[in-house]
């Protein structure tokens, strides 16, 4: 029954998804090409809004633990688990105020609307995961770019999300880079809870009913302790609150 009732909400969710990356794809670029920015960041925190919104039709409530954790005016990595694109829009909009910027997959460059854009104009970069020496340059300049701007970054270690909630194993490659080149930024650990539910039966239909939990653990100061610590404690804190 439940998976019956998911088939009109998912068609609904899907109307309203489509039309929100339609419409922002062009307020996108009207902000960005005539007001800089700082009006494009805006018009991405509305875009992310509404995304969210979006999956309220399919019966998905938030909960987000300890955002007053976030440092201000400090670079910051923000490492967490991998379950569905969810997981995205959801730190888009609950973190807006630290202008997450993500580490993408260089597929998800063209040909999608609003997402694309905002990829390749927003202060995200693009990685080929088959080009080893690409994703650690591209990786490099985000951890500059957060350094200097006093941003933050999210990176998924997993590289591939999880489909069963269950985490892969973290990579450390990625991470190194980012603390090598963004030395005053903080570690911010991340716990990602049933994102991976809403796509438990695939694109279609849409999993109903779900509680999509963040939870926010202590930053870690980068400078102050050796990488390999750094590496253990972050992927610590965020395997042991996974459900």
């Amino acid at each position: 029954m439940r998976k019956l009732i998911a088939y009109p909400l998912s068609c609904i969710y899907y109307l309203l998804f489509g039309s929100t990356l339609v419409v922002f794809h062009f307020v996108q670029w009207l902000c960005f090409n005539l007001f800089g920015y700082e009006a494009h960041k805006r018009s991405v925190d509305v875009l992310c809004f509404f995304l969210v919104a979006n999956t309220c039709v399919l019966g998905t409530r938030y909960r987000i633990k300890n955002l007053n954790k976030l440092p201000n005016g400090v670079p910051l990595i923000i490492a967490a688990n991998h379950q569905s694109l969810y997981d995205i829009t959801t730190m888009g909009w609950f973190m807006r105020k630290v202008h997450p910027k993500f580490i993408s997959k260089i597929e998800l460059g063209k040909g999608i609307p609003s997402i694309s854009y905002n990829l390749n104009h927003g202060g995200s970069v693009l990685i080929d995961r088959k080009d080893a020496k690409q994703s650690l340059s591209a990786i490099k300049k985000m951890a500059q770019y957060i350094e200097t701007n006093k941003r933050a970054t999210v990176i998924f270690p997993e590289g591939t999300r999880s489909k069963t909630g269950k985490p892969g194993a973290f990579a450390e490659n990625g991470l190194m880079i980012l603390c090598k080149y963004a030395p005053s930024a903080y570690m911010v650990p991340v716990t990602v809870n049933n994102s991976w539910k809403i796509m438990k039966w695939g694109s279609f239909p849409l999993g109903i009913g779900n509680k999509l939990e963040l939870i926010i653990h202590d930053p870690i100061p980068v400078k102050d302790i050796p990488f390999s610590e750094l590496f253990e404690k972050t992927e610590q804190a965020i395997i042991k609150d996974i459900n």
